[in-house]
C-alpha cells in the first residue's frame, strides 16, 4: 500500500471515529438540545458531496471515510430531532 493511501486511511479513520463519542453521549443521555441542527445539516451535506467526489475519482480512503462519517453525522441529526 502506498504511503499516501495509508495516510488517507488513517486520517479518515481518526476524523470519522471522532463522532462516535458524541453519538454515544446523545444515545445514553437522550439529550441533544445543545447540538446545532444547522451545523450538522450543513456538515452532512458537505460529507455527502465528499462521498460523491470520492466515488468520481475512485478513491477508496475518501469513499470509506465519508460513507462512515455520513452515517454517524446522520445518526446525530436523527438523535437531535428525536431528543430535543
Amino acid at each position: 500500500m502506498e504511503t499516501a493511501t495509508t495516510l488517507g486511511l488513517v486520517a479518515g479513520a481518526l476524523t470519522t471515529i471522532s463522532f462516535i463519542p458524541q453519538v454515544i453521549k446523545i444515545w445514553k443521555t437522550k439529550h441533544a438540545r445543545d447540538i446545532s441542527l444547522g451545523m450538522f445539516a450543513i456538515f452532512s451535506s458537505g460529507v455527502l458531496l465528499w462521498l460523491f467526489y470520492g466515488i468520481q475519482i475512485g478513491s477508496i480512503p475518501v469513499i470509506v471515510a465519508n460513507a462512515v462519517t455520513l452515517g454517524l453525522s446522520l445518526t446525530i441529526l436523527i438523535f437531535k430531532m428525536r431528543y430535543k
